[in-house]
Order: structure tokens, then sequence, then C-alpha cells
């Protein structure tokens, strides 16, 4: 959505922001919520591997129908935000998510693995329209000097969900794991042991529906909060024009990129744990580890918000890129908690990655905000290829180690973006 240029603003232009009491906080809950459904994926993929006996390939297809969401919707979902303004959206998106947490229901009665793949999708078809909604409206709720470490701001409470959720998963998903294995069922015994083992899902995500209907019903009624708002028209390609600003290209990239790398560790977590020569756990105390991974983050992202109003945030970036690449090094090369612990402390470098790349990237963008947030909201699918590559990787391999390879290469390419970003965007007339 572009904003009246008269009333708002977006990162470099001089303007001071839209007029929008209060509604900072209410930004702030919406990235609470869609980071901590996005991290409960976490949990699920261990637990529908092992229902399913799947492969890691397989069992990466969750983050593939999860953030192929991204690559679908990302551009009709700017139209529609654009269409019918930020709040309106969020309501939409909120719905959405309330949607695919009921779809659980009946890929779960049926037992079938596919079922839930399409209930992950349409789940993250909400989070898109709400995560379209959020990044760039945040970015205006203040002076644009600040947008970085404002967004930065924002994404800790986005970690804060991420933290939070896996360890009430933890407990509901993975607990419930019974003593006898999927691989030693078949026919009505399999059928009926994946039924009775997937309802802990159904009832975590039931709980969810209930949230996010409450939700939406408080942001509807917040629809007309947003003073200043107006719309600029436009078609549903618009956006990819700004593929052709270097900066904005590279900047999309590198968000595929680091979604990709952060998901494919993330997801990896539990099975990497579980290694004997790692810390040899067991499927449940893995999963209560994975608060870790987004703890880390969720402190790196409070931090971070006050270091980037000191210091250059596309040297920050470059730097943590660099500190992600050491620590896979360190994980991949040691053995026991060492190993265990550097492999999730890669939270903590990730912390700033994605709002410090995606304010580099849309820098002096002005009323193109929301075409470019559609955009990098479609790079976001980076986290549907990457994790399958990484998952294809560990089976073709046998080794977890080796395909955390292509996570550091990741990295290492969003570490160089970090040095081209270190100095300000070229000013570009709106188009």
């Amino acid at each position: 959505m572009a904003i009246n240029p008269t009333t708002s603003a977006s990162t470099g232009d001089s303007h001071q922001g839209v007029n929008a009491p209060g509604l900072q906080v209410f930004v702030f809950a919406l990235f609470f919520i869609f980071g901590g459904i996005t991290s409960l994926n976490d949990v699920i993929i261990p637990k529908l591997k092992e229902l399913f006996t799947l492969n890691y390939t397989q069992a990466m297809l969750v983050q593939f129908c999860f953030f192929t969401a991204y690559a679908v919707i990302g551009i009709p979902g700017a139209m529609l935000v654009k269409r019918i303004g930020y709040m309106r959206g969020a309501a939409v998106g909120l719905l959405t998510m309330m949607l695919g947490c009921l779809l659980f229901i009946p890929a779960s009665s049926t037992a079938t693995y596919e079922l839930f793949l399409f209930a992950l999708f349409v789940l993250a078809t909400g989070v898109v329209l709400v995560q379209i909604v959020a990044n760039p409206l945040i970015t205006l709720l203040g002076k644009p000097a600040t947008a970085s470490s404002r967004l930065t701001f924002a994404q800790a409470f986005n970690s804060l969900g991420t933290t939070l959720f896996p360890i009430a998963g933890a407990a509901i998903i993975l607990g419930s794991l019974a003593k006898v294995e999927a691989k030693d069922l078949s026919g009505p015994a399999l059928d009926a042991y994946r039924t009775a083992e997937s309802q802990a899902i159904v009832h975590g995500y039931l709980g969810l529906a209930v949230a996010l209907a409450i939700v939406a019903a408080v942001v509807w009624s917040f629809r007309n909060r947003l003073k200043g708002e107006a719309h600029q028209a436009g078609t549903g390609l618009a956006g990819l024009d700004l593929l052709g600003r270097p900066r904005f290209a590279f900047g999309a990239l590198c968000i595929f990129l680091y979604v990709g790398a952060e998901v494919s560790i993330g997801s990896l977590i539990v099975n990497y744990l579980k290694q004997s020569n790692v810390m040899g756990l067991t499927t449940e105390a893995a999963g209560g580890l994975i608060f870790v991974y987004w703890g880390c983050a969720m402190i790196g992202r409070f931090i971070g918000s006050l270091v980037l109003r000191l210091m250059s945030p596309g040297k920050v970036l470059a730097a943590v890129a660099v500190g992600a690449i050491m620590l896979i090094a360190i994980s991949t090369h040691t053995t026991g908690r060492t190993s265990g612990y550097s492999l999730l402390l890669i939270g903590l470098m990730n912390s700033i990655m994605f709002p410090t790349i995606f304010t580099l990237a849309c820098e002096k963008l002005g009323a193109r905000a929301a075409d470019g947030s559609g955009i990098i909201n479609v790079a976001i699918f980076g986290g549907a290829v990457l994790p399958l590559a990484t998952g294809a990787i560990a089976d073709a391999t046998g080794s977890l180690a080796l395909a955390l390879l292509l996570p550091a290469a990741c990295y290492a390419i969003i570490a160089a973006f970090g040095v081209y970003a270190r100095k300000p965007a070229e000013d570009y007339a709106d188009a």
C-alpha cells in the first residue's frame, strides 16, 4: 500500500510518519502472533516425521508448503492491502490464519499428511497478509531515521513469540509421542495411531484459532484508527520494477537466503540435538531447547535496536553474518554440548538480519513501500526452497553437519550485502 506522501514516511523520506496514536503496541502484538505460529513448524516437523515415517526431504515439505504461500500470496496480498487498507488487511489475515488452524481437524481425523500440508499453506496465507501489513507499517509509525531500529525492536516481539510458542508446543505436541513407533505398525493400527497422536496437534491449533478470532475482532474495531492513509493504484506486477534497483534486488535476494538459512537450521534442531555425537537427547528434550535458538534472536533484537542507533546497519549486518558462519563451523567440528549450543546460538546472529536487510533494501522507496514489502514477502519463499534443499543434502550424505554448509553459504552472501549497503541508498523518483 502506498501512503499519502503528505502524511506519511518511508525509510529514507523526510516526513515524520502517519498519525496513529497507540498503534505501535498493536503492531508489536501482530509480530508476536505470526512469529510464534511460524516457529511451531519446528515442533511439528519431528512429530509428523515420526507419525508418517518420513525422510528429511519429505519432512521439510512442511516448510515448503508453509513458505510457498509467500511466493503465491506476496503480490496479490499487497494488492489486497492496498485496496482495503492496513487494518482491514490485518483482520483478513488473522481470520485466514484461524481457518488454517481449523483445517487441522480434518487432517487429523483422516490421518493424511497432505491435508496437514494444505492446512499449513492456508495458515501461512494468513501469516503473509499480516506480515505485509506489519513490516511497512512499523517503519511508517515514527521517524525515518530510526526505522531500522524500530523494525528491529518490533521483530523482538516476533522473537518473543518464537521463544514462547515452541515451549508450549513441545510440551503439548512432542510430549505426547507414544512409546510405540509408526514404523512398527501397519494397516488400521497405523491409521488409528496416527489419528490418536495427531490429536495433540489439533488441540494446540484449536486454542490458537480461538485466540486469533478474538484478536481479529479487536483489529476490526481499530479499522479506522490509522489517519492519513491513502491508496495508490497499481497492477499486480507493479512492484517488480523495483528489482531494477540493484540495492533492492540484492536485499530481496538476501531475504530469500536469510529466511532459508534460519528456517533450515530451526527445522533441524531437534534431530541435530538427538544425535549421539551432539547431545543425545530425546525428542521432547531436544524440542524443549528450540526456545534457546529463538530466545537468542529475541535478546539480540532488543540489544540490536539500540546498537543500530549507534552503528552503521550495514556493518552490523556483515558482522553478525560472519558470526553465524563461525558458529556453524564450531558446531560441525565439535561434539557434545559445545556442538549443540553453538548451533542454538546462531539465533543471536540471526536476530537483526531480517529487519536490517528489509530496511536497507527498502531505503528511500517512499510511496512504493507497500510494493517493496510485497516483493520482500515473495522473497521469504526462501523458507520453502532452502530447507528442502538442506533436507535433500542430509538424505544424500547421511550427515546433518554437511547439510549445514548450505546455510553457511547463505550467510556469506548476506555478509557481502552488509558491506555493499553500508552507504546510504541513492535517491529514486517514485514511479
